[in-house]
């Protein structure tokens, strides 16, 4: 029997330690300005929202475009590529994180906080994901089947949820972080700002902040399981992989507020993901039967990314359309046909 070729030789990636020491050091600098920028809690208007989208979306574009000359245009792609898949996984996130701040009733002002409480659970937790998935993929080339049925029973999963035209509620009560939380301390009925936990007549109580923020990292584990073999999906290196994952992360808080009244209109979103999911599902399957029949066929990471931008762009014009048809639909006078 031949050695798996996985197994023939340690995983390829351009991530030097150089690299990858700088890279920490500006992810670690964008993430203190954004937390002074919410010390003081405020509204986020939308000219800062917009203004900060914009200098998080140049940042990947700059990024991606610097990979050709130093590593070629196959790395600068496959960059590309998971972070359009990356960002498309985190708008669901952040629909999420919408339904999370309204259920908890979250002020306006202390929303851009939980928000990066939230995004920073979600690089810790990805890194561990993607150092995990490395190691797997390190053990065989079965890790992609694996990765790929993964993504296939997801899909399913998604487009079962948006098919069946439910709008997503969040039942505070029955969330297991929340109850534990409860059952361990004392919560506040009130907010105290940014704070997790302030002293009440002598004792140390939680404040909702703390359950939100709580509700939020256990969110950020189920989207970690998806996306993370997503990428992979597309490449091996797991730099590219974090990279893709801490760029399509940073900016997220701004993106909210951009978004937060569009994000319930992108009613396609969830098929247009299930799709995306399906797809690079089946081609980890496809990777991994080359490695065993190597006349399997073997997606080429271009075509994935035109797939991947006709579908949202699909589900967009789709999602526009069906809300302007509702519209004209509630405009029309009752009892015509």
């Amino acid at each position: 029997m031949s050695p798996d070729p996985i197994l023939a030789a340690p995983i390829q990636t351009i991530g030097s330690p150089l690299l990858w020491t700088v890279t920490l050091l500006v992810l670690l600098g964008l993430l203190a300005v954004d937390f002074a920028i919410t010390r003081r809690p405020h509204d986020v208007p939308m000219r800062e929202a917009v203004g900060w989208t914009v200098f998080y979306l140049a940042l990947p574009v700059i990024f991606g475009f610097a990979l050709i000359p130093l590593y070629g245009s196959q790395v600068s792609v496959e960059f590309f590529t998971g972070w359009v898949v990356e960002k498309s996984l985190s708008v669901d996130n952040l629909f999420v994180f919408m339904l999370l701040l309204a259920a908890f009733a979250v002020p306006p002002a202390l929303a851009q906080r939980v928000l990066l409480y939230g995004i920073v659970g979600a690089l810790v937790l990805r890194a561990i994901f993607i150092a995990a998935g490395a190691a797997v993929i390190s053990a065989g080339s079965w890790a992609f089947l694996l990765f790929g049925a993964i993504l296939l029973v997801t899909a399913a999963k998604v487009m079962r949820d948006a098919r069946s035209g439910h709008d997503q509620e969040v039942a505070i009560d029955r969330m297991r972080s929340v109850r534990m939380l409860r059952r361990l301390m004392p919560v506040t009925d009130g907010y105290h700002g940014s704070r997790l936990t302030v002293r009440e007549a002598g004792r140390l109580a939680l404040t909702p902040m703390a359950l939100v923020v709580a509700a939020v990292f256990m969110t950020d584990v189920v989207f970690a399981v998806d996306s993370v073999p997503a990428v992979y999906g597309v490449t091996s290196d797991p730099y590219i992989v974090f990279a893709t994952n801490a760029f399509a992360l940073l900016g997220l808080r701004a993106l909210y507020f951009v978004l937060r009244n569009a994000l319930s209109r992108l009613r396609h979103l969830n098929h247009g993901l299930a799709v995306i999911l399906a797809f690079i599902g089946v081609k980890l399957v496809l990777h991994w039967a080359h490695t065993v029949w190597s006349w399997v066929p073997d997606v080429p990471t271009p075509l994935s990314l035109v797939v991947i931008l006709l579908v949202l762009t699909t589900v967009t014009v789709t999602s526009v359309l069906a809300n302007r048809s509702d519209r004209e639909r509630e405009r029309e006078p009752v009892g015509t046909h």
